[in-house]
């Protein structure tokens, strides 16, 4: 602790530290957007005098950042093109009828797409045609959806291309001096654990997977037939007016479940059968979608949101232009700890919150004043182009397709010739990846897979703006001396450590952080110091980095975790420890496996 005392008593670490610590509780508590986060530490650290502008701003201009920028719309093009539904045609097909087949499926089958294009997507595009295979077999999605992501975690850390913190990883090692990653640079230690976890998958007892049942409520009809909640308001025209809910036709016509009845200040909890209703009286429903959208034309009842009157006809969607989908919040979702209300929802997004679903949860508080949470599914009503608005929001991730942005079949071959042709041209000719991708960009615009203004949809501007900024986390720790002063502490803790001890402990330490900030600010924090230890463990800088990546891309311990996991938390209304309770032992079997690996293919003791 001595080395450490010391170097704070330079000002410029004393401050890198402070700005570190600030950093770390935002990303912890989700205070602000992680994006934002990484811009304040920047802003800081330049207006401190840590690092000029040019050293700050260096990552927004870095070959890994630009090749990530690139990635973004090929993948769409992928996607539009209808590149994946060989894929999604196998899943529905009858060569598919177990559960375990089907996981087989995902582990090696699914998850080596996700080393070349994000797994987000893919999870985005294949989590409806899962959750309508479940429906047919009477399955409970709770026993598919899970391996689903981390099949799709596993197979990010393929290629160089197959996540962004891979990248982030690379334009470390570049900023560091110790040169940047290749396509294939870690594939020979990817490719056993990926096929370890995949057998895991596979061959994992059925009980670590909770059967949460496949009752007629989640899965009859449409597969995304999960109950809703919503709150809906009692006309003074209705034939409701007068009647008890048994002998209205609310519950006879409609499958639904009162939860609540309000009448004026007072709240009414069940038995609710015998109660007469009012003009005026709100009622709080747990309501299929189907039902919900039969409810709407029915004129019974008119939905409430954010507090206003708002009744719909859904018979004249078409005609209007409106169009009824599902969006979720993702994880560092600007929106989640707020209420539809204090959101301003409808004004800001142009758009009608119908309903919300919390996985197994019940909501019991008037839609409007619902604090939205991570993982929430909203059932929005609004115009064609505000929801293209949406597809762009990092806030909301739309899960429904829209007709515009059905597959282009005819271009299908051309879009996976310009995919195939991106990574074989750096592999096999002198062209830097990054001038690959944005040949690939370019063609896939020119040859009509994808529309300019598609592809400007496509870039999230969340992620190219906190990989841009973390990369000054570590320059400022190598200049102020920081990084070298916590190796030395680590290192005096690790001494007399085997090699092999000394890389668990960092892939462990590096995982247990990601589950609880970003993947992208675990690695840019433990990447500068975990590449001073490589001198005493005998191993290259590369070695060091590489268990880093590894470390903060294998996270399948906690829902938040991963952004797939977050998505297929709610759909498959799995609870906080089961997702612990399945990836514990694939973790174990990462943390004994990678660093046996990463000796055997970068050497050591």
């Amino acid at each position: 602790m001595a080395e450490l005392s010391s170097a704070l008593q330079n000002p410029q670490a004393l401050i890198t530290m402070a700005v570190l610590g600030l950093a770390v509780v935002l990303f912890i508590t989700g205070v602000i957007a992680p994006e934002l986060t990484g811009l304040l530490s920047l802003s800081l650290l330049i207006a401190t005098g840590v690092l000029n502008p040019q050293e700050a701003l260096a990552g927004f201009g870095s070959p890994a950042l630009i090749t990530l920028l690139g990635l973004f719309p090929v993948s769409a093009a992928l996607f539009k093109s209808g590149a994946l539904d060989r894929l999604r045609a196998l899943i529905a097909s009858e060569r598919i009828r177990s559960s375990r087949r089907l996981i087989a499926l995902m582990a090696f089958v699914i998850a080596p797409v996700s080393g070349v294009v994000p797994n987000t997507p893919v999870v985005a595009s294949l989590l409806p045609v899962v959750e309508g295979w479940c429906q047919r077999r009477g399955i409970s999605p709770s026993r598919v959806l899970l391996p689903l992501s981390f099949s799709t975690v596993l197979g990010g850390t393929l290629t160089l291309l197959g996540s962004s913190v891979n990248l982030l990883v690379s334009d470390i090692s570049q900023q560091l001096g110790y040169g940047s990653l290749d396509l294939f640079s870690f594939t020979l230690i990817s490719l056993p654990v990926w096929l370890a976890g995949a057998i895991y998958l596979v061959m994992a007892p059925r009980v670590l997977l909770p059967d949460r049942g496949a009752s007629s409520d989640d899965l009859g009809g449409n597969p995304r037939d999960s109950s809703y909640c919503t709150e809906v308001r009692i006309p003074s025209n209705s034939e409701l007016v007068g009647r008890s809910l048994r002998n209205s036709r609310l519950q006879r016509r409609f499958d639904v479940d009162v939860l609540e009845l309000q009448r004026g200040g007072e709240r009414l909890l069940p038995p609710l059968a015998d109660r007469r209703l009012e003009a005026g009286d709100h009622l709080l429903l747990r309501v299929t979608r189907p039902d919900l959208l039969r409810l709407q034309q029915d004129h019974t009842v008119q939905l409430t949101t954010q507090g206003q009157n708002a009744g719909f006809s859904l018979n004249s969607e078409e005609a209007s232009g409106q169009k009824t989908v599902e969006v979720l919040l993702p994880a560092g979702s600007t929106l989640a700890g707020a209420s539809l209300r204090e959101l301003r929802f409808r004004q800001r997004h142009n758009a009608t919150v119908l309903a919300l679903r919390r996985g197994q949860e019940t909501v019991q508080e008037r839609l409007g004043q619902v604090i939205l949470r991570e993982g929430d599914v909203l059932l929005l009503q609004a115009p064609i182009d505000s929801i293209r608005g949406l597809q762009a929001s990092n806030d909301l991730l739309v899960l429904d397709r829209l007709e515009d942005d059905l597959p282009t079949v005819r271009r299908k071959p051309v879009a996976i010739s310009i995919a195939i042709a991106m990574l074989v041209l750096p592999s096999l000719t002198p062209i830097p990846l990054v001038a690959a991708v944005l040949l690939a960009t370019v063609s896939v615009v020119a040859t009509g897979c994808l529309r300019l203004g598609e592809l400007q949809r496509s870039i999230r501007l969340d992620v190219i703006l906190l990989l841009g900024s973390l990369t000054s986390f570590s320059v400022a720790m190598q200049s102020t001396g920081l990084a070298d002063a916590l190796a030395l502490v680590l290192q005096q803790g690790l001494a007399g450590w085997p090699s092999y001890a000394a890389l668990m402990v960092v892939f462990i330490g590096t995982t247990l952080l990601t589950q609880v900030m970003s993947n992208a600010a675990s690695v840019a924090l433990l990447a500068p110091v975990a590449v001073q230890l490589a001198p005493s463990l005998q191993l290259s800088p590369t070695a060091l980095l590489i268990t880093v990546l590894f470390g903060a891309s294998q996270s399948f311990l906690t829902p938040v975790g991963y952004q797939t996991n977050l998505m297929v938390f709610g759909p498959g209304r799995y609870r906080f420890l089961d997702v612990t309770r399945y990836g514990i032992g694939l973790t174990l079997i990462m943390t004994i496996l990678v660093p046996a690996l990463i000796l055997w293919h970068y050497g050591g003791s």
